[in-house]
């Protein structure tokens, strides 16, 4: 019997030991003449009289992608930590940014740089809380829409039964409540079912309750993701609070990456007013790395993107000092 080249590959691979696949999977690779096609456009929910707006970052494929969204952090924009926008879409996902009006950067923008902070923090508000979940409903309910619109740019281009959500800081908290976490009750009011994964950049725990309630009946992977520097002056959000997240998951495909020395903004591309350390270059190839391979083992159901971030070798993108763990 002859086998095809393809099928003599499966058969090596499935009897390589499992530390050779894994070294030869690498989450930063990326063809050289890739490179992510952007595509801005906005999301009208009439509902709320709302506009969301996007930016795209499309895969060079043009077959049906796995989607992952990002949610950026209070006064920030879908313009934001397009580093990860661009190598997510280069390894072949259709990436999507949120921008949410009223806790976006037309907060701060226009004002004097001693009324900042104290509009920031305004915004940082329940009732903005509720429209940012809104938004991750009523942008998966578009992309639908656009995937089955003769004509349209992502016509046929998403696969919506494979869907990542991720966020920084109030993007990681709208990230979490979509994904997952319970109210003080221990009622998931906001989950969405058509989530299937999530990263969480600088988690934090529920002002009311318990984060034993808050977390104890997620079932969704998650990657939690932080440093041991990440405080923020709006939230009062110390590092007892990003770090009481992970013990308080149940197991199975939970993560938690804690960068040594990565403050706030490691996860965007500028550092924060109040930030006086010098950022560290090793880290975002590290959140890369593991973002990605997150993405590619519970997205793409990729057995050696599993076994690179279930084995030894993910230690290769990160420090001796860095804390990785998971359950």
């Amino acid at each position: 019997m002859r086998l095809n080249g393809y099928l003599l590959a499966a058969l090596v691979l499935q009897w390589l030991p499992e530390v050779v696949r894994a070294e030869a999977y690498d989450p930063l690779q990326v063809t050289a003449a890739v490179g992510a096609q952007l595509l801005d456009r906005d999301v009208i929910d009439e509902s709320r009289n709302r506009t969301v707006p996007l930016r795209v970052y499309l895969p060079e494929a043009t077959t049906p992608a796995a989607v992952v969204l990002f949610s950026h952090g209070l006064g920030g924009s879908r313009e934001g930590s397009g580093f990860l926008g661009k190598h997510w879409a280069a390894r072949g996902y259709i990436v999507v940014f949120l921008q949410h009006p009223g806790s976006d950067e037309s907060v701060w923008r226009d004002l004097a740089q001693a009324e900042r902070l104290q509009a920031l923090q305004k915004a940082a508000n329940p009732q903005t809380f509720m429209q940012r979940v809104f938004d991750v409903a009523a942008v998966l309910d578009q992309l639908a829409v656009w995937n089955k619109a003769s004509g349209d740019a992502l016509s046929g281009r998403i696969d919506l039964d494979r869907v990542g959500m991720s966020g920084h800081s109030f993007g990681a908290v709208t990230t979490q409540a979509v994904s997952g976490q319970a109210t003080a009750n221990g009622r998931q009011l906001f989950l969405d079912k058509r989530i299937d994964a999530a990263i969480i950049m600088s988690p934090s725990t529920p002002r009311r309750g318990t984060a034993e309630v808050a977390f104890r009946n997620v079932r969704l992977p998650w990657l939690l993701m932080t440093g041991t520097r990440d405080t923020a002056p709006i939230g009062d959000q110390d590092m007892a609070s990003r770090l009481a997240v992970y013990p308080s998951l149940p197991t199975g495909g939970k993560y938690e990456l804690v960068l040594d020395g990565a403050e706030h903004s490691a996860f965007t591309e500028r550092r924060l007013p109040g930030e006086v350390n010098p950022r560290n270059p090793a880290h975002h190839p590290a959140i890369l790395a593991i973002s990605t391979a997150f993405w590619d083992a519970w997205l793409k159901k990729d057995a050696a993107a599993r076994e690179w971030i279930d084995g030894v070798a993910v230690r290769g993108v990160l420090a001796e000092a860095d804390r990785w763990q998971r359950k």
